[in-house]
């Protein structure tokens, strides 16, 4: 019985945490991070003070949360095995268009630049704590088809930025300026598609096949 309660008071304890941050999400897009206060999270979440305080005692504990449930999805997967640059790109490629797609991304990133000059804490900790460990992976998995003689890869720091960035360039950054942008799943795929072509043709080791065919 007692791993039952336990498991229940769990599974609420995980309700009432998405709960607040939804909240915060939504408060600091409307008021700002600075004019939002904690008790009024509690009350737009419907949770009590002493909840919000006893998960987040501050609201920058609470803004690191928002980070981690916005990567939430990239640190619960691995990055593909070496041996097929093609299809290890392509893998990382359709993860990272999928994740930059999720409204809570534009979110986070529209809250960390609207507070940016009074709050340059809440981009070091999207960056340290959301962009940069994402990126980290990604740089891990070239330099593991470099070191498995799949790729030539001199400096994967560059190969990485390059890689996200013409996904990036496509996907995120229009959806986050221009409002009422969509961009097609069947265009999105091609645009993942040639990123991979291009990544290929740049550093493997050989010439792959790079059609798109699953």
């Amino acid at each position: 019985m007692s791993r039952v309660v336990t498991t229940y008071h769990q599974r609420v304890a995980q309700e009432k945490r998405a709960l607040i941050v939804t909240a915060a999400t939504a408060l600091f897009l409307e008021l700002g991070y600075d004019r939002t206060s904690l008790a009024q999270i509690a009350e737009r979440s419907g949770v009590s003070r002493a909840t919000l305080f006893k998960q987040f005692p501050s609201k920058a504990a609470l803004f690191d949360a928002i980070v981690s449930e916005s990567w939430a999805t990239a640190d619960e997967e691995e990055p593909p095995p070496a041996g097929n640059l093609v299809d290890g790109l392509r893998t990382i490629g359709r993860r990272y268009a999928e994740l930059l797609s999720q409204p809570r991304m534009t979110d986070l990133f529209r809250i960390v630049i609207a507070e940016l000059p009074r709050f340059p804490e809440l981009a070091h900790a999207q960056f340290s704590h959301g962009k940069m460990p994402y990126f980290e992976s990604v740089r891990g998995y070239l330099l593991a088809e470099h070191e498995a003689g799949t790729a030539r890869v001199e400096d994967v720091e560059l190969a990485a930025t390059q890689f996200l960035g013409m996904i990036s360039n496509y996907v995120f950054w229009p959806t986050l300026l221009v409002p009422g942008w969509e961009v097609s799943a069947e265009r999105v795929a091609q645009v993942v598609d040639e990123a991979v072509r291009t990544i290929a043709a740049r550093y493997a080791a050989t010439g792959p096949d790079t059609s798109t065919t699953d």
